[in-house]
């Protein structure tokens, strides 16, 4: 069945060209490549992380376009019908490489823990100050610091409703498509498809190199331990009044926290100085 898969289309053949990141340096305009050694192809790229889907079949859809541009990488925040699912993997017609290699995690704030950069898909406005990216900003913006060393993940929200705005503070910036405003909602797998395609283009030009190459920067993990550190201080102080806006007034630190993009050393130093203006001794870095 050359050239053809089942629900689909495949061109059997892949141009160096068309797939610049995922198969750099892979002469393969004339070489066939098995679908079970596609996943080795695959160079470093950014993790998507689904929260919530509903449907196994738009899991392996989304698996599927994933490895067509050579992103593997994939992690399920609480899926509805539990993990592993039949109906993902045949919906992935041959993309094992992802879906045998999926992580579940029961929150977001966990799934995204050893990320340093998080980018979050979403079409609604939201009211926080977080920058908004088109598709090749977003891809630019990954590539950078994918070839800095850094993980990096792309936020996808379940079919029903999308990301929550809680769920969108935990990012760093918002990817938003040009779509038609009146008809702007995109199947899962489609926002995927486009998210994996702008990345795999990037490799056309060079990486920026990055100038913090040598110092870390912050875990997710890290910077929600010092919004907790200094969300309990205020909240000692009785920063948040009035008492019915605390909600947003803390969404909103926390996205000022996390878009500041702060280095190990800095999350130390904070930590420190909270711990200071509470008035209370020691480091507090490891609580």
């Amino acid at each position: 069945m050359d050239g053809r898969c089942d629900g689909g289309y495949s061109i059997g053949r892949a141009a160096v060209k068309g797939f610049p990141r995922a198969f750099e340096g892979r002469r393969m305009a004339t070489t066939r490549i098995s679908r079970s050694r596609a996943g080795e192809l695959a160079g470093p790229a950014p993790i998507f992380v689904l929260v919530e889907p509903q449907m196994g079949e738009n899991i392996g859809a989304a698996a599927r376009a994933m490895l067509n541009f050579g992103v593997t990488g994939l992690r399920l925040v609480n899926p509805r019908d539990g993990w592993p699912n039949p109906k993902a993997a045949a919906m992935a017609s041959g993309a094992a490489a992802v879906i045998d290699g999926a992580q579940v995690f029961e929150t977001l704030d966990a799934a995204v823990s050893d990320c340093v950069y998080v980018i979050a898909t979403t079409a609604r406005r939201r009211e926080m100050s977080l920058p908004v990216l088109g598709p090749d900003e977003a891809a630019a913006a990954l590539n950078d610091r994918v070839g800095g060393g850094d993980r990096c993940a792309v936020l996808f929200g379940g079919e029903r409703n999308g990301l929550s705005s809680d769920q969108v503070a935990r990012a760093d910036a918002i990817l938003s498509f040009p779509v038609n405003p009146a008809f702007a909602s995109l199947n899962l797998a489609q926002a995927v498809l486009l998210v994996a395609y702008e990345w795999s283009r990037t490799g056309e030009t060079p990486s920026i190199a990055n100038p913090l190459a040598e110092e870390r920067r912050a875990s997710r993990e890290d910077v929600d331990r010092l919004y907790l550190h200094l969300e309990s201080q205020l909240d000692e102080a009785n920063y948040f009044f009035p008492p019915e806006m605390r909600d947003t007034m803390a969404r909103n630190l926390r996205v000022s926290l996390t878009r500041a993009g702060f280095t190990e050393s800095e999350v130390r130093a904070l930590r420190g100085v909270v711990k200071a203006l509470s008035g209370k001794k020691g480091g507090g870095e490891n609580e």
